[in-house]
């Protein structure tokens, strides 16, 4: 594991916003440094999040973003496993089946409104 990577990564995905509330990712405790794991040598990534209450209904939005973030950033050999934390969702199995299901994803990224409200998410915070 490169632990520079590491970092540069992580400092990409903390500027994620969340779509329903004025805050990162990272100032929400959404997703934090310890829960991105990267396996440079065999092109992995791993990034385990924490919605902020158990029935989050943003939770696939959420997963969907980091998702896009890490296709934007990573180059394309990278496999990219995005998953909420254990326990921390009611239906974790489902949001984990979507997410990381790429006829899910392509599908996802296919409605304008889902790809607007990603991009939103996913826009610079000039402040």
């Amino acid at each position: 594991m490169s632990f520079f990577f590491l970092n540069d990564f992580s400092h990409h995905l903390r500027d994620i916003k969340d779509p329903e509330h004025p805050y990162s990712l990272e100032e929400l405790k959404v997703i934090t440094e310890d829960a991105v794991e990267v396996d440079d040598h065999r092109s992995y990534v791993r990034v385990t999040f924490t919605p902020t209450v158990e029935h989050c209904s943003m939770a696939t939005i959420i997963g969907l973003c980091l998702r896009v973030k890490l296709m934007r950033s990573l180059p394309s050999r990278y496999k990219v496993d995005i998953r909420v934390a254990p326990g921390s969702h009611a239906t974790e199995a489902a949001v984990n089946k979507q997410l990381n299901d790429k006829e899910r994803v392509a599908a996802a990224l296919e409605n304008p409104n889902l790809l607007d409200m990603v991009d939103e998410c996913l826009a610079p915070s000039y402040n």
